[in-house]
């Protein structure tokens, strides 16, 4: 990966605030925009790890999160990151053997949010959410991915 940001888009509210996304009226989802290198990683792999940690399958749901902003997206860059997008759709669906609702949308304008939203995981370990929400979508990511995973600079 060459860059992860969190952020916000889809939504008709100029450069909004995570306070303003949370109030569900903005249109927004949260986001993470991705920066990669294709001859590293491919779209389908990075879309085969979204599917694997979060749950396709509950409109406007992640977990104890509800409301529009926390719907299940991609937004895609080009017509053939689409149709990889739905193909993967239609494996996760078989896969999961439930209905799949992740909208599979244009690129919209992207509005990165706040400092403190970055890298969040990573600074605030010990957080309630992040020991009980995030850290179990870690540790499934490394199980299911290791293979993929780069090894660590050595020290």
């Amino acid at each position: 990966m060459v860059d992860v940001e969190s952020g916000y888009s889809g939504g008709q509210v100029r450069n909004p605030s995570y306070a303003q996304v949370c109030g569900g009226d903005t249109g927004h989802a949260e986001v993470v925009r991705l920066e990669f290198d294709p001859a590293r990683i491919s779209f389908r792999e990075i879309l085969e790890v979204f599917f694997a940690v979060h749950d396709p399958t509950t409109p406007n749901r992640q977990g104890n999160d509800v409301g529009s902003q926390y719907r299940s997206a991609i937004f895609f860059h080009s017509e053939e990151q689409r149709r990889v997008a739905l193909e993967v759709i239609d494996q996760a669906r078989d896969a999961l053997g439930k209905d799949v609702v992740t909208e599979v949308t244009p690129a919209a304008e992207y509005f990165r949010g706040e400092d403190y939203h970055q890298e969040y995981f990573r600074h605030n370990p010990a957080q309630g959410y992040c020991m009980f929400v995030i850290s179990p979508k870690v540790e499934k990511f490394r199980s299911t991915f290791a293979r993929k995973r780069r090894s660590p600079a050595p020290v």
